[in-house]
């Protein structure tokens, strides 16, 4: 749980230094902000401090409260300056450690833990024995570490999806080369086997048409011993 210190600065907290009409103008504005803060009117509130700061642009108080009624109504970035502007104005480091304890809540709030820690150390500097501000600043040590480790494991997590995201690729590709060298082996296996069958069809031609001439040659030499004039053989008287 974060806690915000809320200062609603009444006119006995206020009455410090002289009493001169500018001062008591801008103490009247003030304790007329305040009755508006109670009243949870947000807006009213911060028009009555703005107002008592326009008279007394020093007027730590002023600015602390006008930081809380801008935090309320949801104005962070606005309230961190007037937080930071009442922390440098005021004397008090008591009052000033609670404007630091609010810067931290701030970013707390933001989930700016680093920036936080910094803030309620500033503000325990001022007041050792703030014990609200301690408890935040070792929530935050707590949220910071966790968010760390967190971000260790979605780094070591994200390398590994990409080793193994290379791995698979570098597979991928292994596999591809596999199936181009196969079909590299079975083209060249399909064209051995079409050299081998033409060399088998042309080794029959060639025996075929050996065998044609080979048959036309006995053929003709038959033809030509038939044509030739038999030798008569007469028989001898003895």
């Amino acid at each position: 749980m974060n806690y915000i210190h809320y200062i609603i600065v009444t006119v006995a907290f206020l009455l410090v230094g002289g009493t001169n009409a500018v001062a008591q103008t801008d103490r009247n504005l003030i304790r007329q902000g305040n009755r508006a803060f109670k009243s949870q009117k947000w807006a009213a509130a911060e028009t009555q401090y703005r107002k008592a700061i326009f008279k007394n642009q020093k007027n730590p108080q002023a600015i602390y409260n006008l930081g809380c009624a801008l935090l309320m109504q949801q104005k962070d970035s606005l309230a961190m300056v007037q937080f930071g502007n009442a922390a440098q104005l005021e004397s008090n480091i008591f009052r000033r450690s609670k404007s630091y304890h609010n810067m931290g809540v701030v970013m707390q709030n933001h989930r700016e833990y680093a920036q936080a820690i910094e803030y309620y150390k500033m503000a325990l500097r001022c007041n050792p024995q703030d014990n609200e501000t301690r408890y935040n600043l070792a929530l935050c040590k707590k949220l910071l570490k966790n968010n760390q480790q967190n971000q260790n494991n979605k780094n070591n997590k994200d390398k590994k999806n990409d080793k193994n995201k290379n791995k698979d690729g570098q597979n991928k590709n292994d596999q591809n080369k596999d199936k181009q060298n196969k079909n590299q082996d079975k083209n060249n296996s399909d064209k051995n086997k079409q050299n081998q069958e033409k060399m088998s069809r042309d080794n029959a031609e060639q025996l075929l048409n050996a065998a044609i001439q080979q048959e036309k040659a006995t053929k003709r030499k038959m033809q030509k011993a038939m044509s030739q004039p038999r030798r008569k053989v007469y028989d001898k008287n003895w």
